[in-house]
This record gives structure tokens, sequence and C-alpha cells, in this order.
């Protein structure tokens, strides 16, 4: 218990932040519902209680995936945050199934309501604030990831061109969060526009909209940790350790390089090309100058290195300098 409580303190902030979050909107969307029967609250509830769940998971994922490898499984855990992505998005997909059909339905049976009509939106209003919090947290964590700086309002916009270089996890929770705020702000108008224009279908409309919206959520979250699992490699930090260790006098060349994903860690194993007259001890010291330069790199958590004779084929001029 005090090992699962010491991985806890140190899995993913925003994913934590984010489930207390929803889960809190999910009940008081829940409960504007309940009294104003209105659709496109119960799409948002639906949203709301699903990224709650998905969201605590990643965050129990990113917590045990930092647990230090073990005789059993020797590279670690890091794809565990990838494993429960998957398993998360079982749940968002179910939920957006249920937000679809029950958008539907309301299309084709609308039900004029007039009724909590402030409730309705003042619940919304909170979702509103509250997601775009929780949104602005993850596009910090990204900026922080990535090593990019920006201004209290370029965050959000900035943190998504640098999406594709976040943790799993982060990267989970900026796309929930930017579809739920959507969501509010879309299930805002629908309520207004429906009790001004009487058009009560638009609120079934808008439903069918964020299911859509969350199922697109879940066909990028599945993709991305699919490779994941697999085991991808990190092409932009393949060419710049591969440079970086090319600067070395000592390698001539570089046989095989691969740059994995373990989770939110990479895990580096490469075989360089040396002067064979070079003396094993004179070797040892060169690897032990590598490995430190490659583990200081971001995110590079284990090295291995093995060395060959230099074959006077050159197997790394294809590879351009960051």
């Amino acid at each position: 218990m005090r090992e699962l409580a010491r991985l806890l303190k140190n899995g993913n902030k925003p994913s934590f932040i984010a489930a207390l979050v929803n889960l809190f909107l999910g009940i008081i969307k829940g409960i504007a519902y309940f009294f104003t029967g209105n659709v496109a609250m119960f799409a948002e509830m639906m949203h709301s209680l699903g990224d709650a769940a998905n969201q605590f998971f990643v965050f129990v994922g990113s917590a045990l995936s930092k647990k230090a490898p073990t005789i059993q499984f020797p590279n670690g855990f890091g794809r565990v945050v990838n494993l429960v992505c998957l398993g998360a998005v079982i749940i968002v997909g179910i939920l957006s199934y249920e937000t679809v059909r029950e958008g539907l339905h309301h299309v084709l049976h609308p039900v004029k309501q007039s009724d909590g009509i402030l409730l309705a939106l003042g619940v919304l209003l909170i979702g509103i604030i509250m997601e775009s919090f929780v949104l602005h947290k993850a596009a910090k964590e990204i900026l922080h990831e990535t090593g990019v700086s920006a201004s209290v309002f370029g965050s959000i916009p900035k943190s998504a061109v640098y999406l594709k270089r976040a943790k799993p996890a982060t990267k989970l929770v900026w796309m929930e969060d930017a579809v739920a705020t959507s969501g509010n702000v879309l299930a805002f108008l629908a309520i207004v526009i429906a009790y001004f224009t009487g058009f009560h279908e638009l609120e079934g409309i808008v439903s069918m909209i964020i299911g859509t919206m969350m199922f697109f959520v879940v066909g990028r979250v599945f993709l991305d940790n699919a490779r994941g699992v697999i085991g991808e490699t990190d092409e932009e930090m393949l060419i710049h350790i591969g440079n970086l260790v090319m600067k070395d006098p000592h390698v001539k060349d570089i046989e095989r390089l691969e740059v994995v994903k373990e989770g939110e860690f990479l895990h580096v194993e490469l075989i360089a090309e040396t002067n064979p007259t070079l003396s094993l001890e004179y070797l040892d010291q060169v690897r032990d100058h590598l490995v430190e330069l490659i583990l200081a790199q971001k995110g590079v958590t284990k090295v291995m290195i093995a060395f060959d004779k230099e074959d006077n084929i050159t197997e790394w001029n294809h590879h351009e300098t960051n």
C-alpha cells in the first residue's frame, strides 16, 4: 500500500484534476437533467461522467507506469498507461453511442419544454468555466513537457501545435476537455435558440454532435495508445540522439538505433561502429560517456549500447540535423 500511495503521488496531475472536475459536473448536470428533461443536458451529463471515469483510470495508469522495473518485467511498466487508456476509451465509446442514440430519438420525437431553462443554462455556464480551467491546466502541462513557453492566453492554442509530443495521459486530458468545453458551449447555445425559436429538434442535433465529437476522441486515443502498446519509435528523438552520437569522434557510424516509447519514457538501443583497434577498456569509457549523454536527453530512462567494427559503409547519412 505504501508503494501504491507513493506511485499515486507521481500520477498525472491534470488527469486527476480533470477527473474530480468532471465528476462534480456530471453530478450537477444529472440533477439538472432530472428537473428539466433537457436532452442536451443529458448529453453533457453522459460526457462529463464518461470523462471522469476515463481520466481517473488514466491517472491511476500513469502512476503505475512509473513503477521501477523488476526481474520479471525488466523493461519496466511504462506501457501500462497505454493499456489503461485503451480500456478507458471503451467507456467513452459506450457513452458516445448512448448520447448519439438519445439525440436521434429527440430529433425524431422532439419534446417541447420551457421549464428549468435558467437551471440548465447556469449548470452549463459552470461547466464552461470549469472545463476551460482544466483545459488551460492541461495546456500548461503540455508546454512544460515539451519545454515551450507561452502567455496565459496563448497557452491553449500553442499547446495544440505541440499536442503530438505530449505524454499520453496529458494528451488525452487535453483532447477530452477541448471537446467538453466545446460541448458545453454548443449545449448552452442549443437551449437558448430552442427556447426562443421553438426549434426543439436542435437540442437533439447538438446531442448527436457532442456524441460524434466524443467518438472522434475515442478514435484518436485508441490509435495513439495502440501504437504505444505495440511499441512505437519516437522519430524526432531518434534523429536527435543519432546526430548526438555521431558527433563523438570515436563513433564512425551507427549500425542500428532504436528509440522506443515506453509509456511516458524512452528506451534507447544503439549499435555503433568504431575503430577495431581500440581496447575494450577504452571502449568502455566511450560507452559510459555515451550512456551519460543519452540519459541526459528528455524522457530517456534506459540505454543499451554495443560496438561493432567499422565496415566502411555509411548508414547514417540520410538523417538531417535538427
